[in-house]
């Protein structure tokens, strides 16, 4: 709901405070500036990995499952489909949900010892990200590889990402336990992995 009642500001801003339920005193600068600039919260304000990115991600979360804030497009789907912005332990670790780290050199070394004597590729060209899920059936945090080099060589080709989605079916990857959810939306991220990408949408 908009505050001016027009019914339609909503449509044209990413972040949309519902005043009737919480006033904007409540909200912390981060999600303030979002919210007055018409900026989406996927064109993060903070640097990506820093603690107050992930508790902007953590309180949009909260206010947007009591119907405080509305958000729309990649905002929604982050909010709804995954824990960015929540931590887990890993080994003795806390470790960001749902936030795409880069492979090390070692990690991908420690990975291609594991294929001895089965078919594998050269580790340029093989798994380059991997990112920290919850179940959300077995409620247990899983490790998800995904990524490639050609994938970020074709990031700022329109053609070849237009291409990708199609060729795997992008639109209905939905399960974020699985490399192909996140192999499709690399680009949304592009920039927290160091990529040098102009584009930060879904393929």
């Amino acid at each position: 709901m908009c505050s001016c009642g027009c019914g339609t500001c909503s449509a044209s801003k990413p972040v949309v405070l519902n005043e009737s339920l919480a006033p904007k005193e409540i909200l912390s600068e981060g999600l303030k500036y979002h919210l007055d600039n018409a900026r989406p919260l996927t064109e993060h304000v903070y640097r990506a990995g820093s603690n107050k990115y992930f508790n902007l991600w953590a309180e949009a979360r909260a206010l947007y499952t009591r119907n405080i804030i509305e958000v729309q497009g990649a905002d929604l789907e982050v909010l709804t489909e995954t824990d960015l912005g929540h931590f887990a332990l890993v080994e003795s670790v806390q470790v960001p949900l749902d936030f795409p780290i880069e492979l090390t050199e070692a990690e991908i070394n420690e990975e291609e010892k594991k294929k001895i004597g089965k078919p594998i590729r050269s580790a340029s060209g093989g798994k380059a990200y991997k990112v920290y899920v919850r179940d959300p059936k077995t409620k247990k945090i899983k490790t998800v590889r995904f990524g490639s080099g050609g994938l970020r060589a074709k990031i700022n080709n329109p053609k070849a990402r237009k291409a990708f989605a199609a060729r795997h079916n992008c639109a209905q990857k939905k399960d974020k336990t699985k490399a192909s959810y996140w192999s499709c939306r690399l680009p949304r991220y592009a920039k927290l992995l160091g990529l040098k990408s102009n584009f930060s949408g879904f393929w």
